[in-house]
């Protein structure tokens, strides 16, 4: 099957949101976990490529998304979208810029839209200010990410300092006249000379417009909200190979496992309730690893039933993080919890896990890779833009969902295995 669209994803929890949200409208979607060593075969309509990036040094993000995209051209795709979180986490150096322009200049285009807007959970652009919920972004809890802080709501300030060619808005109210308009406003910028162009979208509705105007983007960037109407763009055109028959979820065993590595305001909810429910909980501290390694941890998942669905966690609220940070180094603290969860997970797979719940992108990244999991296969959505997936690990069919820190509500983990 020939690919439609190409999408690289700066992370691994986006990656499954995205494929998650694509997979809604019937197509085919396959998601790769890193950038495939063989040529592509036996393609899908969709095809998203997982990457773990969004805090990589920027040469190195550059040249991994441009090792993907030169994958998913292979594939036969011509249209492309980089996503990244819908709150836009980055550094004032990228990755978020850097990887669009040299992906636009890989493209031969001189011109890409920026909207990480995604209504359904409660992020919205107005007048280029990204808002979660309520609370404009840099008055959120996302001015405490450990790794990515955002202390600027504004997506044009954010932006400029990470990309060389001009930034541009294009706001509500042209958002708000129609996908004529916005076509019309984004030729205007671009015979300005602006090449970066970020859209306001406060609704689904305004999602739709973007997608209609912007559809023949050679590439697109945002969350994965905005990529949610092009399926059905692509069909009214006509393209083939956009129907798929859905997923056949495995017949798994009930025991289970859930690692939590986000330290967002929405995961401390969730551990929280999750713990309340009286499941055995593991708490895992980062000075404690680095002073006694994870056998500890270990030890104790070995002692569990794991029906009972237990719970590890690193999740903690920012005053215990930044003290771990400032002991450790903000890398290595985030490191070293990422390489317990991991092992923790493989423990917990051998030992007969067959269904495992992830929270936090970097902690999805460090436990897809500990499984070995190259390709996942999109099940049913648990939350908005959080699906669960199917895999194979270790020599067994396993089930496997990866959490956006901020996603889901607070009975997200319980959710979760009541899902399958």
């Amino acid at each position: 099957m020939r690919t439609v669209m190409g999408c690289i994803a700066d992370d691994f929890t986006g990656a499954t949101d995205l494929a998650g949200l694509l997979a809604r409208s019937g197509v085919a979607v396959s998601l790769r976990i890193g950038v495939p060593s063989v040529p592509p075969s036996q393609t899908a309509a969709f095809e998203v490529i997982a990457l773990k990036v969004r805090t990589a040094p920027v040469a190195q993000a550059v040249a991994e998304c441009r090792a993907a995209l030169d994958w998913l051209r292979q594939a036969g795709a011509q249209r492309f979208f980089w996503k990244y979180c819908s709150t836009f986490d980055s550094t004032p150096e990228g990755n978020i810029g850097p990887v669009a322009e040299a992906l636009m200049k890989d493209l031969d285009t001189d011109q890409t839209i920026y909207c990480p807007a995604f209504p359904e959970n409660g992020r919205a652009i107005f007048m280029g200010n990204l808002f979660v919920g309520r609370q404009p972004l840099a008055e959120s809890p996302m001015k405490d990410h450990p790794l990515t802080p955002m202390r600027d709501s504004n997506l044009m300030r954010l932006l400029e300092p990470q990309v060389t060619r001009p930034v541009g808005l294009a706001d509500r109210l042209t958002v708000a006249a129609g996908a004529p308009a916005l076509h019309d406003a984004l030729a205007r910028l671009r015979a300005e000379g602006v090449a970066h162009v970020v859209v306001d979208a406060v609704a689904d509705d305004d999602l739709a417009v973007i997608a209609e105007a912007c559809r023949d983007m050679p590439l697109l960037t945002g969350g994965s909200a905005l990529a949610m109407p092009l399926p059905a763009l692509y069909r009214a055109e006509g393209l083939p190979g956009l129907d798929a028959a859905p997923v056949a979820a495995p017949d798994l065993p009930r025991a289970a496992i859930v690692l939590s590595g986000s330290c967002s305001a929405m995961t401390n909810a969730q551990v929280a309730a999750y713990r309340d429910l009286g499941v055995p909980a593991f708490r895992l501290n980062p000075l404690a690893l680095a002073e006694g390694g994870v056998q500890p941890a270990l030890d104790w998942l070995a002692q569990q039933d794991l029906d009972r669905a237990p719970l590890l966690y690193a999740t903690a609220e920012p005053a215990a993080v930044r003290e771990a940070q400032d002991r450790l180094g903000r890398d290595r603290a985030g490191q070293i919890v990422e390489q317990a969860l991991a092992a923790c997970a493989v423990a917990a797979r051998d030992a007969g896990a067959r269904r495992i719940v992830v929270a936090g992108g970097e902690t999805s990244g460090a436990v897809t890779q500990a499984l070995g999991v190259d390709r996942l296969d999109i099940g049913p959505e648990i939350a908005p833009g959080v699906p669960w997936t199917w895999c194979d690990s270790g020599g067994h069919r396993i089930a496997l969902t990866l959490k956006s820190g901020n996603f889901g509500a607070p009975t997200f983990f319980s959710d979760a295995l009541d899902r399958i």
